[in-house]
């Protein structure tokens, strides 16, 4: 639920989702659930050379099982709240 938690919080801000596949998708994070199923809006893929037939796609849900990475940008990380949160998950 931690992770979760954290998600919850980045709604609105853009992220970059890396698939186990190797695709990359970047957009604004709209939504995400407790099994970290994620719906991006205003999305674009990362390699359009590689994957050129993705670039019609502007909003998508991605299956919580299939995510590999969630990139971040660095300023929207709070180093000290996933310190205290990982504290309070380890008790």
């Amino acid at each position: 639920m931690l992770f979760f938690s954290y998600f919850k919080d980045l709604v609105g801000r853009e992220v970059t989702v890396e698939l186990k596949n190797d695709l990359a998708i970047r957009g604004t994070l709209h939504s995400v659930d407790q099994y970290l199923n994620i719906k991006l809006e205003n999305t674009r893929v990362v390699d359009q050379d590689k994957y050129p037939h993705m670039l019609s796609v502007r909003n998508c849900f991605i299956r919580g099982s299939v995510v590999r990475y969630v990139q971040l940008p660095p300023e929207e990380v709070d180093i000290e709240l996933l310190h205290d949160a990982t504290r309070r998950e380890a008790r």
